[in-house]
């Protein structure tokens, strides 16, 4: 017997969907109806498990086929089926359905692996339907239903022909929504929010026997660690994020206290270290697809990797401010920075060599992570290596001159008594390179005097290298190679400037651009441009935010242990200011790229030498 009704939708029950349940994106319907059709199968094998309902032989799945003549896209499952009464409670009511029923109801036994709500998620089809119907059978002797909306508040249920236990959602497609009718978007759909499923899932089955499921239903990251291989990993990455270069190494995440959690976060190639590019770390939930990259789950720099997540203590349908507020979702947000964070001291400590290697690809990775998250910082603080100018890997500690021990062999104190309350402040100075090329003068200068410099080139140091001048322990300042002139590589005698100085400020006249007199212990090097790091790095950040036009005021270090600079004095007045003129582009050559107008003096400076030379 046919019926109608009103579909009866209240405050109450509106309120929930209104805060929960907003789709951002109109094809997340096919992973609702999908999702419901997983659940169903799940608690059809929980009451097999407890000998309520035998267990299926054949197999379970989910059936999705498209019809364009009919117009109409239908997803069957061969899950648990509705009764009449169920349906009126599960969809007429767009109640909180059989999900939370169902595992109420058999709490103690354990209710792993039901996603959703079936109600909720059952209406996410008429975002692309203009009406729907349900063919459902129940495991129990009930006669099949079929039940039939527009959408509006109106339905029909009756009694209907239906042999085989399980649900069908009949979707009509709305015209304007002919897309989902393409096999190849709804392939591609099932592709992106269906890859894990744990049962199969096919579009348009043929039953011919070649008929291949769409999802692999225990993904890599199901399953425990000791049970993956390499290739397996590799290919896993492959297949999911489409990138042919091999990661670098991986994390897989696997633990089931005090929270559930399952995953692999790969390191991917660096393709530029002149950026942070951003990957995919894709969210699940028992194995159906929620969303890429969510922060409050996942920490922003940990979104620079390649990863799947599988979680399911994190509801499908939840807001992003239910997520930033969920304690268990901060404590998983922790343990995944832990793992990574302890993943990364691991290979420093086991395997130093593959570690340096990997360094150009995950340094800027690691020195993000610090930056925004002080407790990863805390964790990996001791694993920061840099390359050195001579082109070995070391750590700012092993730059820190070694404090000189405070206790005698029998364990007091050696320090004299009025210092032993008293703690040093020595800053230590720690040289950095960030352009090997543009400063090879500079680091030829210091390799002759067996100083050492960090390479720090990337887009991030600055940033990085205030920081760590903010959190180290130590007080460390760090100063570009050509900021300063290093004590070590002046002369012991000091500069004699007998006016030389003078003679530069005459010819140089550029108020940017002060004159000091060095003598260095290479001769070889006539003057060299230095630049006081606070305020470079001032300017710099002022050019950055449009503040400054980026115009520093420079010191040129004139080396009064060169010959030629020393023989500036005898000369006249017209080869003073030739001489003057040409070592400060030398040396400014040195500093940074000439302008065309520089380079045109400096060719003509090279064309008058060389005319004298030949003549």
């Amino acid at each position: 017997m046919k019926r109608e009704g009103n579909i009866r939708i209240s405050s109450e029950n509106m309120m929930p969907i209104i805060k929960k349940w907003l789709y951002s994106d109109k094809d997340i319907f096919l992973r609702e109806i999908v999702a419901n059709g997983i659940d169903a199968i799940t608690k059809y094998k929980k009451l097999a498990s407890m000998g309520e309902t035998s267990e299926d032989e054949g197999g379970y799945f989910i059936k999705i086929s498209t019809d364009k003549k009919a117009k109409t896209l239908t997803v069957e499952d061969n899950g648990i089926g509705m009764t009449a009464e169920e349906v009126e409670n599960y969809i007429t009511q767009i109640a909180f359905s059989g999900a939370s029923d169902f595992l109420e109801k058999y709490e103690k036994a354990g209710g792993d692996g039901i996603i959703g709500h079936f109600g909720l998620g059952f209406y996410s089809a008429y975002m692309v339907s203009e009406n729907v119907e349900i063919i459902t059978k129940s495991y129990k002797d009930e006669p099949a239903v079929h039940w039939e909306s527009d959408g509006n508040s109106t339905y029909s249920i009756e009694e209907c022909d239906k042999d085989s236990r399980g649900t069908k959602i009949i979707m009509h497609i709305a015209p304007e929504e002919k897309e989902f009718l393409e096999e190849g978007t709804i392939k591609g759909l099932v592709k992106k929010y269906c890859s894990f499923m744990p049962y199969n899932v096919y579009v348009n089955f043929k039953g011919d026997g070649k008929d291949e499921p769409l999802n692999s239903t225990l993904p890599l990251y199901a399953k425990a660690p000791k049970d993956c291989t390499e290739e397996e990993y590799k290919k896993f990455y492959t297949d999911t994020f489409m990138d042919y270069n091999e990661p670098i190494f991986w994390v897989h995440l696997n633990m089931d206290y005090p929270f559930k959690l399952k995953g692999i976060l790969y390191f991917p190639k660096v393709k530029n270290k002149l950026e942070l590019e951003r990957g995919k770390v894709k969210l699940y939930c028992n194995q159906v697809f929620i969303a890429d990259n969510i922060k409050e789950v996942i920490p922003e720099f940990l979104m620079l990797l390649n990863g799947v997540i599988d979680c399911p203590d994190i509801p499908l349908n939840v807001s992003r401010s239910f997520l930033q507020n969920d304690r268990q979702v901060q404590k998983i947000s922790k343990h995944i920075t832990k793992k990574v964070a302890d993943k990364l001291s691991s290979l420093y400590k086991t395997d130093r060599d593959k570690y340096e290697k990997c360094w150009e690809d995950i340094a800027n990775f690691i020195k993000f992570g610090c930056i925004k998250d002080d407790e990863f910082y805390d964790k990996v603080k001791d694993i920061i290596i840099y390359k050195d100018i001579n082109g070995k890997f070391t750590s700012i500690s092993d730059l820190l001159p070694k404090t000189e021990e405070t206790e005698n062999g029998d364990g007091t104190d050696n320090k004299p008594e009025d210092h032993k309350d008293k703690k040093e402040t020595k800053q230590t100075t720690v040289y950095y390179v960030s352009d090997e090329n543009q400063q090879a003068q500079y680091i030829k200068l210091f390799k002759d005097e067996g100083l050492n410099a960090i390479l720090c080139d990337n887009f991030i140091d600055p940033h990085f290298l205030s920081y760590l001048e903010y959190k180290m322990p130590e007080k460390v300042k760090f100063v570009r190679i050509d900021a300063d002139v290093d004590g070590a590589l002046k002369s012991e005698g000091g500069a004699e400037d007998n006016g030389i100085a003078d003679i530069f400020k005459k010819y140089i006249g550029q108020e940017s651009v002060a004159v000091k007199c060095e003598s260095l212990k290479n001769t070889d090097v006539p003057a060299m441009i230095v630049v006081d790091e606070y305020m470079r790095r001032y300017t710099e950040m002022g050019q950055f935010y449009g503040m400054s036009d980026g115009n520093l005021n420079k010191t040129l270090i004139v080396n009064t242990a060169c010959p030629a600079v020393a023989k500036i004095k005898n000369l006249d007045e017209e080869k003073q200011k030739f001489t003057a003129e040409f070592v400060y582009l030398i040396a400014l050559s040195s500093f940074r790229k000439l302008t065309p107008e520089e380079l045109e003096k400096f060719r003509k400076f090279n064309m008058t030498l060389l005319d004298n030379y030949v003549g």
